[in-house]
């Protein structure tokens, strides 16, 4: 039986910020997600590429197309998980359009990943779910829910991801 594998595009965002001080200086650091997927002992095979390390206030269509460029040379029926910032997610989930060969779930975090209250390790699982489960196309998994690219908004007064 062949194994699954994921591909992984790690973009920046709150997720690998790492904080230096009590001012809250911070930077993006490494892409955390290859440590959480070994504490979460998964069960497929995966390949991370770091693309960039920006913070999604700071992305730009510029940004996106290399992001889209990377997805498209990945091959057909391609599994893809995008770890981006949440501010701009919804809008780069959008950015890639219509896919029809591949299936693309963005995540993020609202609390870097480094933080024990993060809500990364919560996203990361539901985004992989929702992955293995879900039809070719682009969408946004935060909050414990799957939104269809296009049709979802980040809420900044109640800090969640809802319908448009």
């Amino acid at each position: 039986m062949m194994s699954m594998h994921i591909h992984i595009l790690t973009t920046g965002g709150t997720i690998d910020k790492v904080y230096f001080d009590a001012k809250s200086d911070y930077q993006i650091g490494s892409p955390v997600i290859e440590r959480l997927l070994n504490e979460m002992s998964v069960s497929f095979d995966y390949s991370i590429q770091s693309l960039m390390r920006v913070d999604s206030l700071d992305m730009t269509d510029e940004h996106r197309q290399t992001l889209a460029d990377a997805i498209q040379a990945l091959p057909e029926g391609a599994k893809v998980l995008v770890t981006h910032g949440t501010d701009t997610m919804a809008l780069s989930a959008t950015y890639l359009g219509a896919l029809q060969d591949k299936t693309v779930v963005f995540t993020g975090a609202l609390q870097p990943a480094a933080f024990r209250d993060s809500d990364a390790i919560f996203n990361i699982g539901c985004a992989l779910g929702a992955l293995q489960a879900a039809s070719p196309g682009a969408y946004v998994a935060m909050n414990g829910r799957l939104f269809k690219a296009g049709s979802v908004v980040k809420n900044l007064d109640a800090n969640r991801f809802e319908p448009l």
